[in-house]
């Protein structure tokens, strides 16, 4: 954007405009692997007290059976927005009896095959149908143990009257809806030159079970004989270990405009990758390099709410981004909801600090600059004096965080002074002394533990399941919570009837087909 950060400060301070700052909306999807009490993947159905994964709002499953996902509704409150994850995980701890929720990114323990590792199923509906034979595909292209890693979405947006006291602020002479998107694209834009500070943040996955490589090559250290980890790693979930791909290095996605995006995801999907060819078509979508636009892994991405049978990419031509989504984020086995309060207002000063700076258009030599301190930081973020690339030239990670952390702050003390809080600022400061003490970081007081005698990462990860597992049963439900899972429950499975109910009889080719017809269309 042409405004500076100072004028966009200057411009947010006028009273009347602070109320705009206490309307950002946010939403949490947050993973979690259900494990048999000896902490192996579970083998059973995805459970009936929790509705269809189909239609329910709160509860679903991911790639697999056993990969739940948690989702709370859009909201303007942070405290809102964890008390209803909380009253999730409540609910589904009151009904899993033996089993329980797995909390920390890097999976529990997995069988040698993939066989093991069963794929979600969604009913008998061609929707249903469609979801389980993506995974399927997934399955094939990259193995179903890397589809068992676990992370939290975060999705943000900003209220529309904000959108439009900035559009006439600056004067621009486009359209109100194509002003929103270009901005969201610059937020995206600052977010990948930036995402590294928070890897290095609330990065926690330095390690996993040895279970996992099964014999795969790797650059990971021993630690004692059932864990490998990286002694200075933040993430191996954003690494080459998880939801990385050889063939989507082919891909150039672009970012610096709406239809350069669609144009370079539509030909990921629509163009067939040679390996995937030889892939049985039963058992995949089609042999595109993408399936889907969902297969194209990015620590970002720009959304908008599709209607029913619509494409996402057709739903960002038709009107716009919506909101964008932060897939970066680790499940932090210390923390019951894996994600709290804190780290929440310092995403989002973060992501307004990529707002309101600058957002120059990226060319491969930046992409390429971006995806290298990425993977710096997941790899050996700790290590001490670690350099990054900034425009080419090396730049000490602490001196650079400590720089945009210092600009972040006077975002902080904004929102502070719009919530009549110092909560913002607070996480400011707590995250200033993770990069002046690493030790202070997720994954460094993780590393601690299994360094200093946790006989595994397993044992590490279980305990702390089991302790969150009790708490969250202890704690219970009230009757009214018990009344709401109930009636979500059921209008989850009689809205997944009606579906299954109104394509019966629908040939699932031709149903694909017109899927897929979409994408030539745009």
């Amino acid at each position: 954007m042409a405004a500076s950060i100072e004028q966009r400060l200057a411009f947010f301070a006028e009273e009347p405009r602070q109320h705009l700052l206490r309307q950002i909306m946010r939403g949490i999807e947050k993973e979690s692997l259900r494990a048999d009490p000896a902490g192996m993947l579970a083998q059973t159905d995805h459970p009936a007290a929790f509705g269809s994964a189909l239609c329910h709002p709160s509860i679903t499953t991911d790639f697999s059976e056993a990969l739940l996902e948690f989702i709370t509704p859009v909201s303007a409150s942070i405290d809102e927005t964890l008390a209803e994850l909380d009253a999730i995980h409540r609910f589904a701890n009151s009904e899993l009896k033996d089993e329980i929720i797995w909390n920390a990114s890097m999976p529990c323990r997995l069988g040698k095959g993939d066989e093991a590792i069963p794929v979600a199923r969604y009913g008998s509906s061609n929707t249903a149908t469609m979801k389980t034979r993506y995974r399927l595909g997934l399955g094939h292209r990259y193995g179903r143990k890397m589809q068992t890693i676990a992370g939290i979405h975060y999705n943000f947006s900003l209220p529309k009257s904000l959108w439009a006291e900035l559009h006439a602020a600056d004067g621009s002479e486009l359209l109100l809806e194509t002003y929103i998107t270009n901005s969201y694209f610059g937020i995206i834009r600052n977010f990948r030159r930036y995402a590294w500070l928070l890897v290095y943040l609330f990065g926690a996955a330095p390690a996993v079970s040895r279970c996992f490589l099964n014999g795969r090559p790797h650059q990971l250290e021993a630690c004692g004989e059932y864990t490998l980890y990286g002694p200075h790693a933040t993430s191996l979930r954003m690494g080459d270990l998880g939801y990385q791909s050889d063939a989507q290095q082919n891909l150039n996605i672009c970012y610096n405009h709406l239809d350069f995006y669609v144009e370079t995801l539509r030909k990921g999907i629509t163009t067939s990758h040679p390996d995937y060819e030889k892939i049985p078509k039963e058992e995949q979508l089609s042999s595109g390099l993408l399936q889907i636009e969902n297969e194209f892994y990015s620590p970002i991405r720009p959304k908008r709410v599709t209607q029913s049978g619509e494409i996402p990419i057709g739903a960002l031509r038709r009107a716009g981004v919506e909101y964008i989504e932060v897939r970066c984020l680790d499940v932090n086995p210390m923390l019951p909801l894996g994600i709290n309060a804190e780290q929440i207002r310092f995403i989002d000063a973060f992501l307004l600090f990529c707002l309101y700076q600058d957002s120059p258009p990226c060319d491969d030599d930046n992409n390429a600059e971006i995806s290298a301190n990425l993977l710096d930081v997941v790899n050996r973020g700790r290590e001490p004096g670690l350099q990054l690339k900034q425009h080419g030239q090396p730049r000490a990670l602490k001196d650079w965080a400590e720089e945009l952390i210092g600009g972040i702050n006077k975002i902080a003390a904004q929102l502070d002074t719009a919530h009549r809080s110092s909560d913002y600022s607070a996480s400011c400061a707590q995250q200033l002394a993770k990069v002046r003490d690493a030790t202070l970081t997720p994954s460094a007081q993780i590393v601690a533990e299994l360094e200093g005698g946790v006989e595994s990462y397993y044992h590490y990860a279980m305990a702390q399941s089991q302790l969150h597992a009790k708490d969250f049963r202890e704690r219970g439900l009230r009757s009214a919570e018990v009344a709401r899972f109930k009636r979500l429950q059921e209008a989850s499975f009689a809205a997944q009837a009606k579906i299954e109910a109104e394509q019966a009889g629908e040939d699932f080719d031709e149903y694909l087909a017109r899927f897929y017809e979409q994408y030539q269309g745009l």
